[in-house]
């Protein structure tokens, strides 16, 4: 059976760091400088601004000249919208890993915002079922799950059992995903949850902590952050030190071959489906947090941002080659990338086409990639 190229992933991703500290530097250099209010932080973890008081009693509020990339609050919110695409580009990594494509993540995630959030109003202090805060947040966090569970398994059934592209089935399930979410919600917002289950994301200081560790900076929260680091390190783990997931490196590499070696290769592709779905419920749940309320059109477009995050992080749409760690690392230079175009000025109407060109230039760099293995092993047969 064969096992993950490790070597090359360290390389890989070492360029990837390197990728983001040039363009870290450059955001830095040429992004300029902005006023920001200044805030300071109160012994339960709270932010208020701060004033200045003059001779007469007027208040005035106090600013400071901060790089418009360099600052905690801006590292902070890009942390913050890096994580909901790098804990579904994990996901999307084991897809790709094994040959395969979803099309569907964002209709996914969408889908199980709002039945997420539907029961989460249901049961919520004012919903017609109300009952006790932690019974309404866990329902509401077990139906984000299980909605990505279940449309992951109704994505793999539907390519193993019906032996047909998972581009074209997941096309499909991108629009009925997203048209039931459509048609549960009428195109409304949905919110109303439980002051417990927003706290749990949205939480500036760890419990029980006495408000001594912080888990927000600049006034937003690093939770998404964390899980998107945990999210990170079990797929890694799953990736790289079970056989489970060797079996993914192996059936993405050459199906075939994997089949006649007794690997159940539907088992396998039935299984990437299902931690894609997963990672898309997940997501969700985090975002159901932290925003607050849920609408049929959250994640329009996520498809293009988790992808092309998975293939800048070095998954090969050929399959057999890609890591969690450059999932995330991928996702990153995507948002920064995003984030980079609106501070140094330019018009974020570009940004979609940027995008798309560092998408096919990568997959360009994988192909020379692919190519130059190839010779190096006639050279070493030779």
């Amino acid at each position: 059976m064969s096992r993950p190229p490790r070597a090359t992933f360290r390389l890989q991703e070492g360029g990837l760091v390197l990728v983001i500290l040039v363009l870290g530097a450059l955001l830095t250099l040429f992004g300029g400088s902005v006023r920001l209010p200044q805030f300071e932080t109160l012994p339960d973890g709270t932010r208020q601004r701060v004033f200045t008081v003059d001779a007469n009693g007027d208040k005035t509020p106090v600013f400071e000249t901060k790089n418009k990339f360099l600052n905690t609050q801006n590292l902070a919110q890009l942390a913050k919208d890096t994580s909901f695409v790098a804990i579904m580009a994990v996901g999307m990594t084991f897809v790709i890993i094994a040959g395969q494509i979803d099309l569907s993540v964002g209709a996914i995630y969408a889908l199980a915002s709002v039945l997420g959030a539907l029961v989460l109003q249901l049961f919520g202090p004012e919903g017609s079922h109300a009952t006790s805060p932690v019974v309404g947040a866990w329902l509401g966090a077990l139906t984000c799950l299980g909605v990505g569970l279940l449309c992951g398994a109704w994505n793999g059934g539907m390519v193993v059992g019906l032996r047909v592209h998972p581009f074209i089935i997941t096309l499909g399930t991108m629009a009925i995903f997203r048209g039931i979410a459509f048609v549960t919600t009428k195109g409304q917002s949905i919110g109303g949850f439980p002051a417990s289950f927003r706290d749990l994301i949205a939480q500036p200081t760890l419990p029980g902590s006495g408000g001594q560790v912080p888990l927000s900076v600049g006034g937003l929260s690093l939770v998404p952050l964390f899980v998107t680091l945990l999210v990170t390190v079990v797929g890694a783990v799953y990736l790289t030190r079970l056989a489970a997931g060797r079996r993914v490196y192996a059936v993405g590499g050459n199906e075939l071959a994997s089949r006649f070696s007794g690997i159940r290769v539907g088992r396998v592709k039935l299984g990437v489906f299902l931690c894609s779905g997963l990672a898309a419920g997940l997501a969700a749940l985090i975002s159901l947090g932290y925003y607050g309320a849920a609408t049929s059109g959250d994640g329009q477009g996520y498809e293009l941002s988790v992808i092309a995050a998975a293939v800048v992080g070095g998954a090969s749409l050929t399959g057999g080659r890609g890591s969690a760690l450059g999932a995330l690392l991928g996702a990153l230079v995507i948002q920064m990338i995003s984030s980079g175009i609106v501070i140094v000025g330019i018009d974020q109407s570009y940004s979609q086409i940027i995008i798309g060109a560092v998408v096919i230039l990568a997959v360009l760099l994988d192909q020379l990639n692919a190519w130059l293995m190839k010779r190096r092993l006639k050279q070493s047969r030779a």
